[in-house]
């Protein structure tokens, strides 16, 4: 019998049964009435059903989706050691691959969750029954039935329906169960399973978990505190509270009996398990450096780069699982975090209470809980933060934000209910505890990378996200002058130019008359002085002399070019009269440092995603023939240049070199302890409202300023050679191990010339010295600027004029105490008397 013929008879028989068929339940509802009633209502049933699964069916997602679902994952940050610092989450979750679950955890949630799961193709029938018969019990009563659902119905609910209550979400999540099944394995619904269920404290999957309760991996996990994570899926934040300690026990205990039942551990392994205690945590370590301001500007820039959440993209900072390595140097971080701290708490000195650091509204509910929310903290020595809950007389009640409070005593009459304080363990109590009002910001950066080594912009970020390192706009002072003396050597000056430091006046036209211009404190000075004498001592007549012989634009551009600002061009401006910021001011001292050449700061090295592809990098050159197959015998391949040239590289050294005379004799002398090779300038504003210093080594550039958020007068004697100088030299012999002393190496077409350092005339005669009182120094000069071999005539002449400087100094001197304007507590060995802007 052929192929053809056999399907042919098979049809045949099927077509004759099927009419057979019909026949008889035919004749049977024609014959029964009652038979006819079943049979149309059985059909009736039958419709309802399809079309009630058609219409769940209908718009439910896609379970193949799945097969490329990424589980949301936080961003990790990591140091320029590799170390972990940080992570951005508001949720714990931590993703697992299947092979990284410990077996025995596997099995805990297998007893407790779905016994068949790998028998099962999506519905245990047994288990929906018994969900269905509670349902039915309960109904009308407010109780929740117990769920009856499978691993694979449960990953439907939480990845693709939600946690709605009723039997429509249970029917659809069976169906999705189904679909589930036909497009995954069994080990990879296991896998999203156990890397999302949520487990209650802010933790999603198993190892987020085991981390929440037992700060362990789950791979360190003991029997017992596996079957207490198996315990969470049906009431994580009741069996994961202290006070239900009771409930979570015999629960862990009957999963402990499950797994016995299951042949998955012995009797005497659960008996040892149940003997054991919860030994839960209720603190966590966490991998957070001390930081705040430098990985906030982190965070903001890969919000701006990715967007912050899922929806924004597949690489967001909070669901995207980046893995991000900056440029934070811990070991600097923390000397420029104290350096800041001690120097802005040097100046409060002991003003004692300088105020609130915040208020919340007593009309707005318990104090307490609003502390909580506010999130203001505080990490420095034994400060807590406070909210001030009721006043009386001159003493008060504070509450802390773990819910204790304390009454203090002797407070300040301006303290009222709802300010919030920083306060101290003082004997059985509590006491107030200084926090500075000035504030300040500090910024290390290498010059040659562009890369920011240590970022503090303010006393702690817990008291608030404002970065003065970054965002703070204020006036410079001196410390841009050294752009107007580069500007000057572009222009035909040299070191060793004489410049007149005399009142220079100029006419600002008809409405505004004419302006004049003095040395800081109101001298007019005297005489003429070499360039670098002008910078080291900071005279304000000198520098305005050079910027309006160079021509103002022309200062401006330099401004522009580095990187500070871009301002009118007046004669102010020249003397730091324009805002800027500190990371602005590094940027521009980096660019002198690195021969001219300006790399764009970057807090952040490379990014790479969740599988580690690198997807950003700041430094983007290219390397022509890295990555050939094999050598072809040529020189190895290098990097190209990295940087923009904003500068003549001779200039830039020639003002670092004169900027190193600012910490040999100027106005950072107090530096010169280091006894290292350094260059700087201080800056101070008037008023005084802003001091500053910025400079460093060829491998660190610092700059830092302090200063009220609000300007305002900070007192007459202060100004950057004393405030905020050291600071720096707090912050070098805190990282004294990363100054190696090496010497600022001066580029091609520089030739160093021995001179005299008062005159800047050539000598021939005497051996230079880096000394303070050094008559013989080496000068940077370009070749066709070299100047003559200075006469006898000349010293003469450099000491005549000494002398008079030396006598005018001291008349200033008498006559300023005898009109009472002198300080009996301004510092003695105080150098900078020419900073500032007029």
């Amino acid at each position: 019998m052929t192929e053809q013929s056999t399907i042919e008879r098979f049809r045949y028989r099927i077509r004759r049964d099927a009419s057979g068929a019909w026949g008889w339940l035919r004749d049977r509802m024609d014959s029964r009435p009652r038979f006819r009633l079943l049979v149309i209502g059985l059909a009736i049933i039958l419709a309802v059903l399809v079309l009630a699964w058609a219409a769940l069916a209908r718009g439910l997602p896609d379970a193949s989706g799945l097969v490329d679902y990424e589980t949301p994952l936080p961003t990790v940050v990591r140091g320029t050691d590799g170390e972990i610092v940080h992570s951005y989450a508001r949720e714990r979750r931590v993703q697992l691959q299947f092979t990284d679950f410990p077996q025995p955890l596997i099995n805990a949630y297998l007893s407790a969750e779905d016994k068949t799961f790998f028998s099962h193709g999506g519905v245990d029938l047994t288990g929906t029954a018994n969900a269905v018969f509670d349902y039915v019990t309960k109904l009308g009563s407010g109780e929740r039935a117990v769920g009856g659902s499978t691993i694979t119905q449960q990953v439907a609910k939480n990845l693709l329906l939600g946690d709605e209550y009723s039997v429509t979400r249970k029917l659809k999540e069976m169906i999705l169960a189904r679909r589930i099944e036909s497009v995954l394995e069994k080990e990879q619904i296991l896998e999203l399973y156990l890397n999302e269920i949520p487990l209650g404290r802010r933790s999603f999957g198993v190892q987020a978990a085991s981390r929440a309760y037992f700060d362990r991996d789950v791979g360190e996990l003991e029997l017992h505190q596996i079957a207490f994570l198996a315990i969470l899926p049906k009431a994580p934040e009741r069996y994961g509270r202290s006070q239900n300690e009771e409930l979570a026990l015999t629960r862990r205990n009957f999963v402990l009996d499950q797994m016995v039942a299951n042949d998955f551990v012995s009797e005497q392994e659960a008996s040892a398990a149940k003997a054991m205690s919860l030994g839960l945590v209720t603190q966590r370590s966490t991998r957070s450096a001390d930081a705040g301001y430098f990985l906030e500007e982190v965070r903001r820039q890969l919000i701006d780069l990715y967007g912050e959440t899922a929806e924004d993209g597949p690489n967001s900072v909070y669901a995207g699982g980046l893995w991000i390595r900056t440029s934070l140097d811990m070991e600097l971080q923390e000397a420029a975090r104290d350096a800041l701290r001690k120097g802005l708490s040097r100046y409060h000195g002991t003003r004692g209470f300088a105020g609130a650091l915040a208020t919340v509204n007593p009309d707005n509910g318990d104090l307490i809980s609003q502390l909580r929310s506010s999130n203001l903290s505080i990490n420095y020595e034994d400060l807590v933060i406070a909210v001030v809950t009721e006043k009386s007389g001159s003493s008060a009640t504070v509450g802390l934000t773990n819910g204790e409070t304390h009454r203090l005593g002797r407070v300040p009459d301006s303290l009222d209910v709802g300010d919030v304080i920083a306060v101290r363990k003082s004997g059985s109590g509590y006491s107030i505890g200084i926090v500075p009002e000035v504030s300040g910001g500090f910024l290390a950066q290498n010059p040659q990378t562009g890369r920011i080594l240590a970022m503090q912009g303010g006393f702690d970020s817990r008291l608030g996200a404002f970065n003065r390192a970054t965002q703070a706009q204020r006036q410079p002072g001196s410390t841009i002058k050294p752009f107007v003396y580069s500007t000057g050597l572009d222009h035909g000056l040299t070191p060793a130019s004489e410049v007149p430091d005399e009142q220079f006046c100029y006419y600002q036209g008809s409405r505004l008359g004419e302006k004049c211009f003095t040395n800081f404190g109101g001298g007019r000075g005297g005489g003429t002085h070499t360039m670098r004498w002008g910078l080291e001592q900071s005279r304000n007549l000198m520098t305005v002399h050079i910027a309006m012989d160079s021509g103002m634009e022309n200062v401006i551009d330099t401004f522009e070019r580095v990187g500070i600002g871009s301002y009118e061009p007046f004669p102010a401006f020249a003397l730091g009269a324009g805002d800027t910021t500190v990371e602005k001011m590094v940027s521009a001292y980096s660019a002198l440092v690195n021969h001219g050449k300006k790399i764009e700061p970057s807090v952040i090295d490379y990014i790479q995603d969740r599988r580690g592809k690198v997807i950003w990098r700041s430094d983007n050159r290219n390397c022509d023939r890295c990555n050939m197959d094999e050598w072809d015998g040529q020189p190895m391949p290098r990097f190209g240049a990295r940087g923009e040239q904003v500068m003549d590289a001779r200039t830039a050294f020639q003002t670092v070199h004169m900027m190193q005379g600012v910490i040999t004799r100027g106005t950072a002398t107090r530096l010169r302890a280091l006894d290292i090779p350094l260059f700087g300038k201080t800056g101070t504003t008037s008023g005084p409202t802003n001091a500053w210093f910025v400079g460093g080594s060829p491998q660190i550039v610092a700059g830092m300023y302090l200063g009220h958020d609000t300007p305002r007068n900070l007192g007459g004697w202060v100004q950057g050679g004393n405030t905020a100088a050291p600071m720096f030299l707090d912050f070098v012999r805190a990282s004294k191990g990363r100054w190696d002393g090496d010497q600022f190496v001066a580029p091609s077409g520089v030739r160093m010339v021995k001179v005299d350092r008062r005159t800047g005339k050539r000598v021939f005669d005497g051996t230079p010295s880096d000394g303070p009182d050094a008559s013989v120094i080496w000068e940077a000069f370009k070749p066709d600027t070299v100047p003559p071999r200075s006469t006898r005539a000349d010293e003469i002449k450099a000491m005549r004029e000494q002398i008079i400087e030396q006598i005018r100094a001291g008349r200033a001197l008498q006559e300023g105490a005898g009109l009472g304007q002198g300080r009996s507590d301004e510092p003695s060995d105080f150098v900078e008397d020419q900073g500032g802007i007029y």
